[in-house]
């Protein structure tokens, strides 16, 4: 539990952030909170594999982790800002761009969505122009991921409330129609901006979302 002594040290640190990379009612924390429903997943790396599935231009693709690791990295600086209200100023990310799967194996041509799985049936879904702004990260900070934080992957959406960016991917499904992910359909915002705190679905304006 927050102490009052660490909430006030938290409104100190915010108080020196540049109005431009604090979103309204964030603060910054101490570390990197870790937050997850659920239990943290084993890692098996004879099993693990990646699918890129649904509404797909030509045929279903899958990757084993070895062949996850082969793929190009990028690194992204970027914070992360949690629906909770806490954000983490200026993270170095180091992945996979969705682009490389989004051209291993192409979306149909009228895709407009995608639904990002992860381990115990989490889901989340994303525009699929959020999604490509994305990144499959396996490091932060020049260390990979620990469990507890996504390993051996997670999605990182920085414009976007971190829970549009799931731990322990293991899949993307192509939609032609958005499709509410697990807390989307809980109550959150289908959106998830960020700057416009659009944290549950009771502020969602006409066409922000599918209807329930």
């Amino acid at each position: 539990m927050t102490s009052p002594l660490d909430r006030i040290g938290a409104r100190k640190r915010a108080a020196g952030v540049a109005a431009d990379r604090l979103p309204p009612g964030q603060y910054i924390p101490r570390g990197w909170p870790v937050l997850h429903y659920g239990r943290v997943p084993a890692f098996d790396l004879a099993t693990w594999d990646f699918r890129v599935f649904g509404a797909t231009a030509g045929a279903e693709q899958s990757w084993s982790w070895p062949q996850v690791e082969a793929l190009p990295r990028v690194e992204v600086e970027a914070d992360f800002h949690c629906v909770t209200k806490f954000s983490v100023l200026g993270s170095t990310w180091r992945g996979v761009s969705p682009r490389s799967f989004l051209e291993a194996a192409p979306p149909a041509a009228d895709v407009t969505h995608v639904m990002v799985w992860a381990e115990y049936g989490y889901s989340s879904n994303l525009s699929l122009a959020d999604f490509s702004a994305g990144l499959f990260a396996t490091d932060r900070n020049g260390e990979p991921l620990t469990s507890d934080h996504g390993a051996p992957m997670r999605l990182v959406v920085p414009h976007l409330y971190a829970w549009k960016g799931p731990k322990w991917v293991r899949s993307v499904e192509y939609l032609t129609a958005d499709r509410r992910g697990f807390w989307e359909e809980r109550g959150y915002h289908n959106r998830a901006d960020p700057w416009l705190e659009q944290r549950y679905s009771y502020q969602e304006s006409p066409g922000d979302g599918p209807e329930f």
